[in-house]
Formats: C-alpha cells, structure tokens, sequence
C-alpha cells in the first residue's frame, strides 16, 4: 500500500511512473477546465488533475471513505461489467 506523505513528497516523474506502471484507471471527469482521473494503486485511490499547462497527482489518505471518493464520478462507472450482467 502507497503511504500518503511518501507519495505526496516524491517528484512529479516519479508519481507518474507508479501510476504507469501499477495503476488502473477508475473513471474520469471534468471539473471546471481541469480533466481529473481517478486510478486504483496497490489499495490506494489516486487523482491526476490535467489542466492546461499543468498536472498534478494527489492521493487519499488510507481512511477515506472510498464512497466519497467514488461519488463525483459515480456518472462515469459502469459497474455492470465488473457484475457481468
């Protein structure tokens, strides 16, 4: 499991390369002019946040409530696959 304030103290390069290398991605949406994905890593939920000239990875804390992590993007979740409905 990712420990918050390991990851937040890493460099950019190096967050973007666990999420290449060990994350799925969850779902996505658009917040204001911001592009947020949200990636499942090792347990652990991460955002990046794409604007225009700048990205910006921010993971949750191990007690987030992973249904209000999931909640903005509830829209773009399909879950009927993962049920096989």
């Amino acid at each position: 499991m990712l420990e918050y304030s390991m990851f937040e103290r890493l460099p950019f390069r190096s967050q973007a390369e666990i999420i290449a290398r060990d994350g799925t991605v969850l779902a996505q949406r658009k917040y204001n002019k911001w592009t947020v994905t949200l990636y499942a890593v090792n347990n652990s939920f991460i955002e990046l946040w794409a604007g225009d000239e700048v990205q910006v990875f921010s993971i949750f804390k191990s007690t987030a409530n992973a249904v209000a992590v999931l909640e903005p993007y509830i829209d773009a979740i399909d879950v009927r696959d993962a049920l096989e409905l």
